[in-house]
C-alpha cells in the first residue's frame, strides 16, 4: 500500500474530506513509521496489517495535538505489542 493510499484511509478514519490537511497527515504518517520502526518493528508496507498499525498510530497522533488526555489508547498499544511480539518470536526454520 503507498503512502497516499494510507493516507487516504486516514482522512477516512478521521472524517476529513478536504485536502487542507494533507501535508500534515503525511508528515504524521511519517512520524508514525518512524515511531513504530524505533520501537523494534520491521514495517512490511504490503502488509495490510502493517498499514493499519501505521494509520492508528497517525490517527492517535493527530489526534492527541488536542486533546487533554494523551496517553497511547490501549488498543493501539496492544496492537503494537502484539506485533513486536510477533516478529521478534519468529523462529528461521
Amino acid at each position: 500500500m503507498t503512502d497516499a493510499e494510507i493516507v487516504a484511509l486516514i482522512k477516512i478514519d478521521l472524517g476529513i474530506a478536504s485536502t487542507t490537511k494533507d501535508a500534515l497527515l503525511e508528515h504524521l504518517e511519517k512520524t508514525a513509521k518512524r515511531n513504530i520502526e524505533t520501537e523494534g518493528i520491521t514495517l512490511a508496507l504490503n502488509d495490510i496489517a502493517d498499514c493499519d498499525l501505521v494509520r492508528m498510530y497517525t490517527v492517535y497522533l493527530f489526534q492527541k495535538r488536542s486533546a487533554d488526555d494523551t496517553s497511547m489508547p490501549r488498543m493501539l498499544r496492544y496492537a503494537l505489542n502484539q506485533r513486536l511480539i510477533a516478529e521478534k518470536g519468529a523462529v528461521d526454520v
